[in-house]
């Protein structure tokens, strides 16, 4: 099979890499006004588009500045690939050994923010594109990069887009695992809303999808807090009224493989503090990623069991809020696990709202593009690795006959959403010579 990427493939994505990495494409902004999600995303999009023209597409740059897409070719049949510009915030800057804004190439790595998530994995599916352009072939089907710019928030990008613009045939989203992921979980996001504490504040976690690796209180009752946190076994430090409990960031989606430090400190504050949302974390919660004293067992054999994550949490004077994200099996509906969720908080008092739901994806593994993309990369890496399912939810389910394919390989080290993420430039460049078979079967006549 032949190997489409040459050194100065490899050295011109790596620039234009570093150029995304360099953009702190951060959601600022409420989606009201332009630009919608803060002036660094529309910087990104802008930069985005550039590369492309660079590339030798054609750009189309959304007015309201939700979405951006690049296209080639000709044909009746669109072939889509879906990528985002925006990223998660940075964490805790301590932790970084680089500038999470800067591209660092270092020890045959680059690190930045959105180097595996998902600017690393857009840059080799774009030079993917300029490789097969470089060998000649003939495109007889459009291709069309399309670029999002909400996505680790409420994917209002993808909603103005479909309302918009023409629907791909079929395509790929690179921002998964590979060899590919033909079904994904239901995403449902909510609050939890309920009374506030004249005693205690509380102001935890960043966002919603990610498993807070750290959770700091302060207060007269810390020595106390911290004495029932030894006995529930807990990993913390405390530096005079100040505890702060260590835990470990990982995305929500793989909730069980971190320790959420919100839950814990939950679990010490609830036996000083009277407060209703500490008591529900305490008892419904506490170190459970299953959500199984909530809703029993959710698990389905396609998909797995649901992921439970408490994203975020404040408590004042004023009111008391937890943010949380759920990953449910395909075979349960967002509705059912919403309207029990909101039952058992009413038990507490509190009061439930929902932020995003999102409807599970599954392309069966006998479809054409399942079986196509999964030739190619067992081909290209001589891995048989099964495709696989994921609680992770990607742009592929806004549109039909899409599926995640890498940039991701198996056993690699995944560090999305944590400090000092950063992608391997020989994963890189093998994602970029798989792409670009996938463009050259998709797209271009045989």
């Amino acid at each position: 099979m032949k190997n489409w990427i040459t050194e100065k493939h490899q050295k011109e994505s790596l620039i234009a890499l570093k150029r995304l990495i360099d953009i702190p494409s951060i959601n600022t902004a409420d989606g009201t006004n332009f630009p919608p999600f803060g002036k660094a995303i529309e910087d990104c999009l802008t930069e985005a588009l550039v590369i492309c023209e660079e590339l030798g597409m054609t750009t189309y740059h959304d007015p309201a500045g939700f979405y951006g897409y690049a296209d080639y070719g000709q044909g009746e049949e669109l072939v889509g690939i879906l990528c985002h510009l925006d990223v998660v915030p940075e964490g805790n800057l301590a932790l970084w050994e680089t500038d999470p804004f800067e591209g660092v190439v270092k020890d045959g790595v680059i690190y930045g923010r959105g180097s595996q998530d998902d600017k690393g994995p857009t840059i080799a599916a774009l030079y993917a594109f300029k490789a097969v352009l470089d060998a000649g072939l003939t495109f007889n089907k459009r291709i069309r990069f399309i670029f999002g710019t909400d996505e680790e928030t409420l994917w209002r990008c993808m909603d103005h887009y479909n309302l918009n613009e023409e629907a791909p045939t079929m395509g790929f989203v690179p921002d998964g695992v590979f060899p590919l992921t033909y079904a994904e979980k239901g995403l449902l996001q909510a609050k939890l809303i309920g009374p506030g504490s004249k005693e205690l504040s509380l102001n935890c976690g960043e966002a919603s999808n990610v498993v807070p690796g750290k959770a700091s209180y302060t207060g007269q009752e810390a020595a106390e807090v911290a004495g029932t946190l030894e006995k529930l076994e807990v990993d913390f430090e405390l530096v005079n009224q100040t505890i702060t409990v260590n835990g470990k960031a990982v995305h929500a989606s793989t909730a069980g493989l971190g320790i959420n430090a919100i839950n814990q400190l939950a679990r010490g504050l609830a036996a000083h503090y009277p407060q209703p949302m500490l008591k529900f974390l305490a008892e419904k919660v506490a170190t459970e990623t299953n959500g199984f004293s909530i809703f029993g067992e959710v698990k389905d054999e396609l998909t797995g069991e649901l992921t439970f994550n408490v994203g975020s949490i404040k408590i004042d004077g004023s009111g008391s809020e937890i943010m949380l994200d759920l990953r449910i099996p395909v075979e349960y509906t967002i509705e059912d696990i919403a309207l029990t969720l909101e039952k058992v908080a009413e038990e507490y008092g509190l009061i439930y709202q929902e932020y995003d739901a999102v409807p599970s994806l599954h392309v069966p593994k006998e479809s054409q593009l399942v079986q196509t993309l999964t030739t190619i990369y067992r081909n290209k890496t001589g891995d048989l690795t099964e495709p696989s399912t994921s609680g992770g939810a990607t742009y592929a389910r806004k549109m039909a006959n899409m599926v995640a394919f890498g940039a991701h390989f198996p056993n690699g080290k995944s560090l999305a959403h944590q400090e000092n993420e950063g992608m391997k430039l020989e994963d890189l460049y093998l994602a970029m010579d798989i792409y670009a078979e996938a463009i050259a079967q998709l797209c271009c006549e045989k």
